[in-house]
């Protein structure tokens, strides 16, 4: 009875840190979303960002690489989780060119949060309960709730109507990215640390949009600007991956990729009361929805 004690506690312990970095990770990746909203040119802002951490996280990064054993499959698996994260950054500046901070996050993250768990269930032959499905079934509706996705298409100019699908469609192809490459890291992270894999992730931006941020000339101007937020953001962006990447060691993925969409709600508060976006009281009230499915599935999922 005293081992059973134990060991209950044990896994208590495990599954609340695995909770707390979870939240603290949705509420950083909501605060550099918001220095990206805000910056001159979306695409040299998270360039900036991401050059910054790569030169900072390579040294260790090099070290890892020398002293872990490398194979076919585990380049392959690196490779497609480059794609995935390079078109992740790509897509993302668009939807935020294109769409209200308060529209595109919640898409996106909530194309993520449903994919994630599903195909967790069936590659991984994770689990949730019935009350976790629904708490799943909560967060998801509520994120495309508050984003206007269900709502009635005002009439408008045809340019206002492409420029809101280009919008819609940037940031459903930000979901999807998050699915792949959340679901390649799971396999990753099993056979190196999360700081080595966040690399993985800053390089392959670099790479993807080294060539787009040269030729618009506009690096001097958005540091001028916001080196800042820029110099805050080259730890929150890579930091907040890093924190799920260590939740991701600790628990089931079905279970804790929902419960990072709280920062759809701390971003959907910044948008609302930061940034004066539109339709302020309609997206709090589902922000209020999306807490109660997190909750539900941090409590009984």
């Amino acid at each position: 009875m005293l081992i059973y004690s134990s060991f209950e506690g044990e896994v208590i312990s495990v599954v609340t840190a695995a909770l707390l970095l979870v939240l603290c990770s949705g509420l950083t990746h909501a605060i550099w979303n918001l220095f990206t909203k805000r910056s001159l040119n979306k695409s040299v802002f998270l360039w900036s960002i991401h050059i910054a951490a790569t030169v900072l996280l390579l040294p260790y990064f090099i070290y890892e690489l020398f002293h872990m054993e490398i194979t076919g499959s585990f380049l392959l698996l690196v490779f497609f989780s480059m794609s995935f994260q390079g078109g992740y950054f790509i897509f993302l500046s668009r939807a935020y060119s294109y769409g209200d901070m308060s529209q595109v996050y919640p898409i996106m993250r909530g194309t993520g949060a449903f994919f994630v768990p599903v195909m967790s269930v069936l590659v991984f032959g994770e689990s949730l309960s019935p009350i976790g499905w629904i708490g799943l079934c909560c967060i998801v509706g509520g994120l495309f709730a508050i984003s206007g996705f269900f709502g009635k298409r005002e009439i408008r100019e045809n340019k206002e109507r492409s420029i809101a699908s280009k919008a819609v469609l940037s940031a459903l192809a930000v979901g999807f990215c998050i699915t792949g490459y959340t679901l390649l890291d799971k396999q990753l992270v099993q056979n190196m640390s999360p700081f080595a894999l966040i690399e993985i992730s800053n390089i392959s931006y670099v790479i993807f949009s080294t060539f787009a941020v040269m030729k618009s000339k506009q690096i001097k101007q958005e540091w001028q600007v916001n080196w800042r937020t820029i110099m805050i953001g080259t730890f929150l962006a890579p930091g907040s991956y890093v924190l799920f990447l260590f939740a991701m060691k600790l628990a089931p993925l079905a279970s804790i990729a929902p419960i990072r969409e709280v920062g759809t709600v701390f971003g959907t508060l910044l948008g609302v009361f930061l940034l004066k976006e539109q339709n302020g009281l309609l997206r709090v009230i589902m922000s209020s929805v999306i807490t109660i499915g997190i909750i539900s599935i941090a409590l009984m999922g």
